[in-house]
């Protein structure tokens, strides 16, 4: 039994006294401790040393007495297994050799993920063992519209030209690199949930930089099928997409049990669209973390009661936290949730 089950209640919709808090990237270059444990190896050795993840993961925990705890680990580490060079740099991940052609696509296996990545299942279960029943933990993963976006892009994109021009050049081909990520990544998030993770959450952050009836093409069916085979699971799995205002009613019928939503659609606007299917994660602008902690708490509250009452509700940021944000403002935002809740509840 769980000590603090207020995340997996609300994913549930189920009542609890306050509404839960955590925050995407949780574990990252804002807290010292996480900058000191870098210096001492690179990003991808950390995220694949199962005691050293087990170390970033549980930072958090400590630090900021938030309601999960999240497995650290990175969405392209699925990826590398499939057969991409991959390396971390200063501005964020580079994929060797980025796909073009029929060629690259055959190319990629699906991987044996219980061989390939066994050092993500042996983080699981040192950091559940750490724990000790005292918050869920969740795994993660990148949806495959996400993934792909950096296997063509080659990194992160301002524009994704290039994944579009294989979308609407190449839709063959896209379906046939789709349908090896969608059965990578569902096996990597069933051994995920077996190991020990108690929710999962799907990373589709790219997705939003498409129109409703190309995410209805290209993402949603595959969402829609990891989902569904995840189901018989039993633990909650959430969606978040970045800039996903317009495809809202799409992503709650993808069959998640969360949407978690950016800071660029209004949270009563959120629930009155879809927060009678689905529970609703979100949704402070990252930005906000700059500013002293009374003003942090007069956001929180507004978001809050944009909500409303009822259940259903996880707070959290609308994206990843800043890496300059200052740790004690990251602080001051899971006490002014958790204190300015109670009287939603």
């Amino acid at each position: 039994m769980l000590k603090n089950e207020l995340f997996l209640k609300a994913c549930r919709r189920e009542g609890v006294d306050q509404t839960p808090v955590w925050i995407m990237r949780q574990a990252g270059r804002y807290m010292k401790e996480y900058r000191e444990l870098r210096k001492k190896v690179d990003f991808l050795t950390l995220c694949k040393t199962p005691e050293l993840a087990l170390e970033a993961s549980m930072l958090p925990v400590e630090i900021l007495k938030i309601d999960a705890a999240i497995l650290f680990s990175d969405i392209l580490i699925p990826v590398e297994a499939m057969g991409m060079d991959l390396s971390f740099t200063d501005s964020g991940p580079v994929l060797g050799n980025p796909i073009q052609n029929e060629e690259q696509v055959e190319s990629l296996t699906v991987p044996l993920v219980e061989e390939k990545l066994f050092f993500v299942f042996d983080a699981i279960r040192l950091i559940q063992k750490t724990l000790e029943g005292r918050l869920p933990l969740l795994g993660f993963s990148g949806a495959p519209y996400t993934l792909a976006t950096y296997m063509v892009e080659g990194r992160t994109s301002s524009n994704f030209y290039k994944i579009k021009k294989l979308l609407f050049s190449r839709p063959d081909l896209v379906h046939t690199l789709f349908k090896k990520l969608t059965e990578t990544v569902t096996r990597y998030l069933q051994l995920q949930i077996r190991a020990g993770v108690q929710a999962v959450q799907l990373f589709d952050t790219w997705a939003g930089t498409l129109s409703p009836e190309t995410y209805r093409e290209f993402a949603l069916p595959y969402t829609q099928q990891i989902v569904e085979s995840l189901r018989p699971e039993g633990v909650p799995i959430i969606l978040y997409v970045n800039g996903g205002g317009g495809l809202l009613e799409l992503m709650a019928g993808s069959g998640v049990d969360v949407v978690s939503i950016d800071w660029r659609v209004d949270i009563k606007e959120a629930k009155e669209r879809i927060g009678s299917r689905v529970c609703l994660q979100g949704n402070l602008d990252p930005c906000f973390l700059y500013g002293n902690p009374a003003n942090i708490r007069r956001e929180v509250k507004r978001i809050l009661e944009g909500f409303g009452r009822g259940n259903g509700h996880i707070f959290n940021l609308g994206h990843g936290i800043l890496p300059d944000t200052p740790v004690e403002n990251a602080i001051a935002l899971v006490e002014a949730v958790h204190e300015e809740s109670r009287c939603f509840h």
